[in-house]
């Protein structure tokens, strides 16, 4: 069960990542940083060690990148994938479809390690959208900052969050967040590597989701010696 809870905080996460928001507290994506940072080129990316701070600190590597573009009601629309492991080190992969001007999203898909790709049920992550857009004014400029982490040195706009004490660091040649370091009370995330050949790597038939069939599946596999 305590699988099934990742997989669903990955899922909500697909408003705008499958499970970063959700496991590291991402609130750089609230606007109004969101609007400025989003920069999506289809094939770039990018690579972060994100560390949790929950009794010791725990590093992961999670990778974000455009895969596609495509066009909703008139409006370019880009496909967005997160990379990130599961409580077991395997990848789960997700992707939403979004536009940059408005950040909506219309459609999600999310590939689980043993489930296979599954396209969510529109409206899903709604309850964790109003709970982004209800941090808007949380976010302020300190102006712009130098600085360097594995990935480089870039010249950055500087963010702090005053309700939390959150800050973040954002730049227009990261794609597609322009994110290059995040720091909170819990949790951070530093920018390893920029990607410039980003791919796709939800693979296979994609089947919609029924939760149902992922418990049992999920029993099943667990019960397996």
């Amino acid at each position: 069960m305590k699988r099934m809870a990742i997989i669903v905080c990955a899922l909500a996460g697909l408003g705008l990542t499958t499970g970063a928001q959700a496991q590291m507290g991402m609130d750089i994506f609230k606007r109004p940083s969101i609007t400025k940072a989003f920069h999506p080129v289809v094939g770039k990316g990018a690579q972060y060690e994100t560390t949790s701070r929950a009794g010791s600190d725990v590093k992961h590597t999670m990778e974000m990148g455009i895969v596609g573009k495509e066009t909703v009601d008139g409006k370019d629309a880009y496909w967005m994938e997160f990379v990130t492991p599961d409580n077991k080190g395997q990848s789960i992969v997700g992707k939403t479809l979004m536009t940059p001007g408005d950040f909506q999203y219309s459609r999600s898909i999310i590939q689980i390690p043993g489930q296979g790709a599954m396209e969510m049920p529109a409206g899903m992550g709604a309850r964790n959208r109003q709970k982004i857009d209800e941090g808007l004014n949380d976010w302020h400029s300190v102006g712009t900052e130098t600085i360097t982490v594995p990935a480089g040195t870039f010249s950055c706009d500087h963010w702090k969050n005053d309700k939390d004490g959150s800050e973040a660091w954002t730049s227009d040649k990261v794609v597609p967040f322009g994110l290059v370091k995040q720091v909170g009370k819990d949790s951070s995330m530093t920018l390893v590597k920029v990607i410039d050949d980003f791919s796709d790597r939800i693979t296979g038939p994609v089947k919609q989701f029924n939760v149902q069939d992922m418990m049992q599946q999920m029993q099943q596999q667990h019960q397996k010696p």
